[in-house]
């Protein structure tokens, strides 16, 4: 985001927004997250935000993803 700040952002555009995808007990959580003094890190990157059903969906795949290889780790 700073990279499109820096180089893309037009003057009289808004600076970019990210988006923070979280997940709980079951419950995922879709947030935009302003570009500001933090550190960010991408792991994937849309030029066109998709809808918000599809970003739960793929989150929720993830976490199981992620679940799945903790599980194997454990189990070695």
């Amino acid at each position: 985001m700073r990279w499109l700040a820096k180089l893309e952002q037009e003057p009289d555009e808004k600076p970019p927004l990210g988006i923070i995808l979280c997940t709980g007990k079951r419950q995922e959580q879709i947030e935009l997250l302003e570009l500001g003094g933090n550190d960010i890190h991408v792991a994937e990157y849309f030029t066109v935000l998709p809808p918000k059903k599809m970003l739960e969906e793929r989150l929720q795949e993830m976490v199981l993803q992620a679940r799945k290889r903790i599980e194997n780790k454990s189990e070695q």
